[in-house]
């Protein structure tokens, strides 16, 4: 006696799969800058030195002075005089006034008036303490003041493409299985 067989037969089924790289593209573009440098400002101010020589009193001293203190000289001179025979006279005629008093008074004021001496002023070499000298050195004062630099940046978004990936699937051979009976 013959048993039936079966018989199976079975293929496995096979999935494909196509897959799609994702495309990313990203661009930065460049920012426009502008960069502007301003002069720096530059102040100078120079003070010029100065020299003053006063020799006035050398001038005195050698006896060349100049005619405004000559006159005032001369006019101190004067009234000094003055005042001197104004007190001379007023003392002489006190004492002629007062003749009994005064033991001979005329014979006095005789020998007074011949034994007077005139001072003879020869001049004299002057010091060196008469020339007078100031000095102010010259001066320079720089201001400099910088100016700060004027940038302006205008940047630009990036540009950004992006295609997704994907994945297909499909069936690269389906399952089947088959049946027989043999026998």
């Amino acid at each position: 006696m013959r048993i039936p067989q079966i018989r199976m037969e079975s293929q496995a089924g096979k999935i494909g799969l196509a897959t799609y790289q994702p495309i990313q593209k990203i661009e930065q573009p460049q920012a426009d800058i502008t960069i502007e440098q301003p002069t720096a400002d530059l102040g100078i101010t120079h003070r010029p030195s100065r020299l003053t020589i006063d020799q006035t009193l050398a001038w005195d001293n050698l006896d060349l002075k100049n005619v405004f203190k000559r006159v005032e000289e001369s006019a101190n001179k004067g009234f000094q005089a003055a005042m001197e025979f104004i007190r001379r006279e007023s003392q002489e005629g006190d004492e002629l006034m007062n003749i009994a008093k005064v033991k001979n008074p005329i014979a006095k004021q005789a020998s007074r008036a011949i034994s007077k001496e005139t001072p003879y002023d020869t001049g004299s070499v002057p010091s060196s303490e008469s020339v007078q000298i100031d000095y102010v050195p010259a001066s320079v004062d720089i201001n400099v003041r910088a100016n700060k630099p004027q940038i302006q940046v205008q940047a630009h978004k990036p540009i950004h493409e992006y295609t997704p990936g994907s994945t297909d699937v499909y069936m690269l051979q389906y399952p089947s299985l088959k049946i027989d009976v043999t026998g």
